[in-house]
C-alpha cells in the first residue's frame, strides 16, 4: 500500500488501492492507525510522506482534476503578495459538481469557460503536480475581484509583477482583453509603468 502512496507523491485514490489488491479493512485500519489521512471520500494522502509547501495545492488538483489555484492562492504562490491565505482559492468551470475537503479549506470560485481556460500552468512539485494560473492570469483575476479580495493586495500584486525582471506586460494585457477586465486594470497599470 505504502508504494502506490509513494508512486504518487503520497496520495492515492480508493479505487487504485482496491485495484491493487488492498482490503477496504486494510484502508479503514490504516486511518484508524494515523498512518494515512481521508482527504475526501475515495481520496487519502500518507500522513509521514514529506511534502513540500505545496501540500494543499496539490491536495486541491487531486480532488478534482478541474482545479486550478487562483487568486489569492496564486498571488501567494508567484510571491506576488506577503498575503498568505488560509484557505485554497479555487477555479473550477461553470456547472462542476461542488467539492467538499476534510482539509484544506477551499474557497471555490466557478469562472465561465472564457475566464476559466486562458494562463493555465502545470506544475510538478514536490507533493504532486498542480494547476495554477500565471502571474498574468492571476493580476486579471485580481483586478475582476478587487472588491471581494481587496485593492489593496491587489495594487501590491500589481506592483510586484512590475517589478519582475521576468513580467511582459503585452502578455497581461492580452490576457486582461481576452478576459474583459483591461479597462479596470488600464488606469493603474499606467500609474505604475
Amino acid at each position: 500500500m505504502l508504494k502506490i502512496f509513494e508512486r504518487n507523491k503520497g496520495f492515492a485514490r480508493m479505487t487504485e488501492l482496491k485495484n491493487s489488491g488492498i482490503h477496504t479493512r486494510t484502508i479503514s485500519k490504516a486511518v484508524v492507525e494515523g498512518v494515512i489521512e481521508k482527504i475526501k471520500p475515495g481520496l487519502y494522502k500518507l500522513v509521514d510522506y514529506s511534502f513540500d509547501e505545496n501540500e494543499s495545492f496539490a491536495a486541491v488538483c487531486n480532488v478534482n482534476k478541474n482545479a486550478v489555484i487562483c487568486l489569492l492562492s496564486a498571488a501567494s504562490y508567484h510571491e506576488l503578495t506577503t498575503f498568505n491565505p488560509f484557505e485554497v482559492y479555487t477555479a473550477v468551470p461553470m456547472n462542476t459538481p461542488r467539492f467538499n475537503l476534510e482539509y484544506p479549506p477551499v474557497n471555490l470560485f466557478y469562472f465561465s469557460a472564457r475566464v476559466y481556460k486562458p494562463g493555465i500552468e502545470e506544475i510538478n512539485t514536490g507533493s504532486g503536480k498542480i494547476k495554477v494560473y500565471n502571474k498574468e492570469k492571476t493580476i486579471a483575476d485580481l483586478f475582476r475581484y478587487i472588491n471581494k479580495v481587496g485593492e489593496d493586495i491587489v495594487l501590491e500584486s500589481l506592483k510586484a509583477y512590475v517589478k519582475d525582471k521576468r513580467k511582459s506586460v503585452p502578455k497581461l494585457i492580452e490576457i486582461t482583453r481576452q478576459t474583459g477586465i483591461y479597462k479596470k486594470m488600464e488606469p493603474y497599470l499606467k500609474g505604475m509603468l
